[in-house]
């Protein structure tokens, strides 16, 4: 199975991340003296490590003056996503952290509002999906996960760091298609956040874990769990991918930053700039590189036009899935 999204999402042009806050003169520039990263789920996710990561590159590279960070978690992110549309006036200088769920969610009804509803400033990264198991379970690899799914999907538990019908379940759900097995029977255990889900998988409670690569990166190299396969178009550092492994099927998770509605067209091509300037750091690539992310930049207006065609075609794939 190969849809053109996936394919869009990691080709995506180059480049950056961040968010912004109060702006001063500096000469004939506008400086941003500091950024609130306003992050809709808990800590520990993939929303919470490229906010922090972002708002660390851009401080310790002297882009910004500081950086602050709040989790706010609820309705599959539509808690901060209204919060930050109802006190638009007040947050101009925030920049909420999303990904693919804003367009997922939306799609679902999980919560009333889309991307329009607010102001996009950029796409930042990529992020390839991964499955996991604990480092001491008996599944050795992506086959030995799909034939005992296709046994009994039932007495396959897999947990996510998002709601039922979400990215996470998603791709589960796409990997046993791929796999020839029915992807509407996943068992699937949904999470506020990674980390909550990463949790469950590490207590026993979940059998598998789909998360995002960049989450399960750190406890692979502690040797808590085992990375069975990707959705990366081919292995990374040794970590096999679908493709690789001879399934028909990738995927890529866009992250970047959206403001307040209305904010002036100044303070939007401030944030656009510093994300950018972002990239040309050697700060940035450390991140980046540490968290194995893609470098995808979408800013503007090219940000609005990518959203609105992933919508189109991730739609399309919900009901080719069942999930619409």
């Amino acid at each position: 199975m190969k849809l053109s999204f996936f394919k869009a999402a990691a080709v995506a042009s180059l480049a950056s991340v961040v968010a912004f806050s109060p702006l001063t003169q500096a000469g004939s520039h506008s400086k941003i003296d500091s950024i609130h990263f306003l992050i809709p789920g808990g800590a520990g996710g993939g929303w919470d490590g490229t906010a922090r990561g972002t708002g660390d590159v851009l401080t310790r590279s002297g882009l910004i003056g500081s950086a602050s960070y709040e989790n706010m978690s609820g309705g599959g992110g539509g808690k901060a996503i209204g919060y930050l549309i109802e006190n638009a006036k007040s947050n101009t200088g925030t920049l909420m952290v999303n990904s693919t769920p804003i367009v997922i969610r939306s799609l679902t009804k999980v919560f009333p509002q889309s991307f329009r509803d607010l102001t996009p400033i950029a796409g930042t990264i990529g992020d390839y999906a991964a499955l996991v198991v604990k480092s001491d379970s008996k599944v050795k690899s992506f086959k030995d996960l799909v034939a005992i799914y296709k046994k009994n999907p039932s007495d396959l538990a897999i947990a996510g760091g998002s709601v039922a019908g979400g990215m996470d379940h998603l791709v589960a759900a796409l990997a046993m298609k791929s796999a020839g097995a029915d992807p509407l029977s996943v068992k699937y255990l949904p999470f506020d956040a990674g980390g909550e889900a990463m949790a469950s998988l590490l207590s026993g409670e979940a059998d598998a874990l789909s998360t995002g690569l960049s989450e399960a990166v750190g406890l692979a190299q502690q040797g808590e769990v085992r990375i069975l396969v990707t959705t990366a178009p081919k292995a990374i550092d040794g970590i096999p991918s679908l493709k690789s492994e001879g399934y028909n099927a990738e995927f890529v998770n866009w992250r970047g930053f959206f403001a307040a509605p209305g904010i002036s067209a100044k303070q939007k091509a401030a944030y656009v700039k510093v994300l950018g300037d972002m990239y040309n750091t050697k700060e940035w690539e450390e991140v980046r590189a540490q968290n194995k992310w893609v470098n995808i930049y979408n800013p503007g207006d090219d940000f609005v036009k990518f959203l609105e065609k992933q919508e189109k075609e991730i739609g399309g794939l919900m009901k080719e899935l069942g999930f619409l």
